[in-house]
């Protein structure tokens, strides 16, 4: 497409995927009885994506237990009592907490792209999570005999190997999940936190090659889950300056559901770098009103007065689900604004004479 669009990652699991997993936890169902639902769940979702005429899928996530948790499953140096990320309308989500190192992630986002690879050609985009968001695992009193710069040393060399596995198997764009960043001003308005979550993840991707980072890239939202976000009323001003100087070649922007898109496109123009391809969010997941292709193509117009043509791409503000728990939007409608999204762009495109 003359204008490139990217899904995020995560549909919603279809109901007996759900039920199958709650049926596992509770004993009722075997492992090789759930991973049978997962597969079917995954061939599913591939064919759906595909069937929205999207140039570039995911799995989904459907066999992910949420995208930022996936690299600790199966991990006995845990405790549950970790960090709770609270939202707007007053549901939480909570982080386990390291007990014990040294910390290694026991499973890796290239399984997941490797068992999607088995179902589809089409380029298949994977992603992972922040070494930022992984930090904070780290217990504030310390852990006994490992100390914390020798735990971001392990995180680094875990998230540099989950990014690396990816991009040797062949995923069309690695996308690191950075939605803590926003979040970060909200606890810290210094912006201290977000400097350090910044240094962090750049110590991760200065490992990587100019030719490696075109194909690597990084998504900021307010975190959306369940309807609801964590961080929405921060303002992108206090964000954006320092997102871009990340050392990444992408960055997939939440901005459908912004209340004042020239706003932060403007913003957006003023830190961009013209390396940068910039992939604009056109849908609003949050939203159970599905856009209409003419709506997309206003809004890449839009974008397209700040964001030079060969920097622009369009996008989904956020995952549609992104713990296995979220049934806040139907399975359907998201392939419906997937399908949107897709044909909004093209109708930009041909609008710009692309």
């Amino acid at each position: 497409m003359p204008i490139p669009t990217e899904p995020i990652g995560s549909i919603p699991r279809p109901p007996q995927l759900i039920q199958a997993i709650r049926d596992f936890q509770a004993g009722r169902t075997s492992p090789e009885g759930l991973d049978a639902v997962y597969a079917e769940a995954l061939r599913d979702t591939i064919l759906s994506f595909e069937a929205t005429g999207s140039p570039v899928i995911t799995d989904g996530e459907q066999t992910k237990p949420s995208f930022a948790t996936y690299p600790l499953q199966g991990l006995t140096n845990l405790a549950p009592d970790g960090i709770s990320i609270p939202f707007a309308d007053g549901h939480t989500r909570q982080l386990p907490r390291l007990v014990s190192g040294p910390f290694r992630y026991k499973t890796r986002a290239a399984s997941y792209l490797e068992a999607a690879k088995r179902y589809t050609r089409t380029p298949l985009k994977q992603a992972v999570i922040s070494a930022s968001a992984l930090s904070l695992l780290y217990p504030q009193k310390g852990i006994e005999g490992y100390s914390r710069e020798q735990f971001l040393d392990d995180l680094v060399h875990e998230a540099e190997a989950d990014i690396r596995t990816c991009l040797a198997l062949g995923a069309h764009k690695v996308q690191i999940d950075f939605t803590e960043g926003r979040l970060s001003v909200k606890l810290d308005p210094s912006g201290g936190l977000l400097k350090q979550f910044i240094s962090l993840n750049n110590r991760v991707l200065s490992r990587f090659s100019p030719q490696e980072k075109r194909r690597i890239g990084v998504h900021t939202c307010p975190g959306g889950d369940q309807d609801s976000t964590h961080s929405a009323d921060v303002d992108y001003a206090g964000l954006l300056p320092d997102l871009f100087t990340l050392g990444a070649g992408n960055f997939y922007i939440q901005l459908a559901s912004e209340k004042d898109r020239r706003r932060v496109l403007k913003l957006i123009k003023d830190h961009a770098r013209p390396d940068h391809k910039v992939f604009i969010g056109v849908i609003d997941p949050i939203n159970p009103q599905v856009e209409s292709p003419e709506e997309v193509r206003d809004r890449v117009l839009e974008a397209a007065e700040f964001v030079p043509l060969e920097q622009l791409g369009t996008t989904d503000d956020c995952g549609f689900a992104p713990f296995s728990d979220d049934t806040s939007t139907a399975r359907e409608t998201a392939f419906e604004k997937i399908r949107a999204r897709v044909a909004g762009t093209q109708l930009a495109a041909q609008k710009l004479g692309l």
